[in-house]
């Protein structure tokens, strides 16, 4: 009796929506919001993540492009929608702890209004050249710098991404005076710099990692305390003279908020399953990136912890949103 009183109740839909969004999740297609445009690292590491998730735990997951402001336009969307796990985002310093201090009037608060699900992997940023440039050397561009300010010019991703202040934090620690153009992504970001209409780029180590694969791109440094593993030949800004320079991103999967604890649990449990196969570690391995598997609390402890410690970063860098 108790068996098919509680199946009508289910077919009627009697009991609490939680209940039941928690026992049939997932059952319809997930929406992965990548806050940055095609092609950028963002995008690569998104679109792996949904691949293999919809591959190896048969969801559904469709990576869903909505670009803008430094990344701040898909967060806010992610902040906006329903609460039921059908509406994730890939996060990343850029957009949750760094542009909060760079925009006056942004609609979120990353500490209040996501939920950190699942650290995905994080990256040194590269400072790159094309392969025909003059410049052979991170030395050679602080020595052109200071011979003639203020005529090299460096791309980034856009205003107010964790790349866009690398490229400050290192004009500083080496005293020099080379212009910053921000573009509305890596991709036309790499594009210009790939034809010489830019000297430099500052990119994630995944958005870069196709370009320096084929030759086309001469990477400098990358802007880690450490080596990438990934590029091991790549030195530190560190070891070639700047020490505790040290400026990396992360990535990580967020749901709003509100959205009901067991189907947050679930989508981290399954996320760090598959972050802990070797065939995905070594996927997110060869676009630059590394995996580092933290629980949830964990996650949102980083999150916040950097949120206030780049506060006092970006103050200091004197980065502004133009």
């Amino acid at each position: 009796m108790f068996r098919r009183t509680f199946c009508s109740a289910l077919a009627a839909g009697a009991l609490a929506p939680g209940l039941v969004a928690a026992q049939a999740y997932p059952s319809k297609p997930i929406r992965m919001i990548v806050p940055f445009p095609p092609g950028g690292g963002t995008d690569i590491l998104s679109r792996l993540i949904a691949a293999k998730f919809t591959e190896l735990s048969k969801w559904t997951v469709v990576a869903d492009n909505r670009a803008g402001a430094g990344g701040t336009v898909g967060i806010a969307e992610a902040v906006r929608a329903a609460p039921t796990g059908y509406d994730m985002v890939m996060g990343q310093k850029d957009n949750l702890v760094v542009a909060p201090w760079l925009y006056k009037n942004l609609s979120y608060d990353p500490t209040r209004d996501l939920a950190a699900v699942a650290h995905v992997a994080y990256t040194p940023v590269v400072i790159v050249t094309s392969s025909t440039s003059r410049f052979r050397t991170l030395g050679d561009v602080v020595a052109a710098a200071r011979n003639a300010p203020d005529t090299i010019t460096f791309g980034s991703p856009g205003n107010g991404t964790t790349i866009h202040l690398a490229g400050e934090i290192f004009k500083t620690a080496a005293g020099i005076n080379i212009r910053h153009v921000p573009y509305k992504g890596s991709n036309p970001a790499m594009m210009d710099v790939l034809a010489g209409n830019v000297d430099l780029m500052v990119s994630s180590l995944p958005s870069a990692m196709g370009q320096l694969k084929s030759g086309k791109l001469r990477a400098l440094a990358v802007t880690s305390a450490k080596r990438s593993s990934s590029a091991p030949e790549i030195p530190t800004v560190a070891e070639l003279g700047y020490k505790g320079f040290d400026v990396s991103t992360w990535y990580g999967l967020f749901l709003p908020a509100a959205t009901p604890r067991e189907i947050v649990a679930q989508v981290h449990t399954e996320a760090n399953r598959l972050l802990a196969l070797p065939e995905v570690v070594a996927a997110i391995q060869a676009q630059g990136a590394e995996t580092q598997l933290m629980t949830a609390e964990q996650f949102g402890a980083l999150v916040k912890s950097d949120y206030e410690k780049w506060k006092d970063i970006v103050h200091a860098s004197g980065a502004k949103i133009e």
